[in-house]
């Protein structure tokens, strides 16, 4: 078995992109345990339905499971308080900032945050380059 014990996938809004990362993670690596967490039932639920293998909704799961992952995976908006509209609470984006995971960050310009050189990248490759550096961790 991998050093790589706890993944745990961060999402918001409706889960779609932590929908998709769960797909390809249990696709490529289906022995790994993936724990969802959502800022919200929607998100939560959409991650659960994708594979997770556990899963918890809001803000104090989020602080928790940051204290226990061995790599976190999110859209970049997890480390910025009030990011997503709103939806990532100060105490959630340092529970990420703050955790000892790895945390591979996927890097979207929405929500007045700009991500300079991104623009040209697609969503599926961006979250092929997220399952291949989870790969690398493995």
């Amino acid at each position: 078995m991998s050093r790589i014990q706890n993944v745990v996938v961060i999402d918001a809004q409706g889960g779609g992109l932590g929908k998709q990362l769960i797909t390809a993670i249990k696709k490529d690596l289906p022995d790994l345990t993936v724990t969802a967490v959502g800022t919200n039932t929607v998100a939560t639920a959409a991650m659960l339905k994708a594979g997770a293998d556990q899963a918890a909704t809001g803000e104090n799961a989020v602080t928790v499971v940051c204290r226990k992952a061995d790599v976190i995976i999110g859209p970049i908006g997890i480390v910025i308080a009030d990011s997503m509209l709103g939806e990532i609470t100060p105490k959630m984006a340092a529970a990420v900032a703050q955790s000892r995971a790895k945390r591979i960050m996927i890097p979207f310009s929405n929500c007045d945050n700009y991500i300079a050189g991104v623009a040209d990248f697609s969503t599926g490759k961006l979250l092929a380059d997220a399952v291949a550096q989870l790969k690398t961790l493995v």
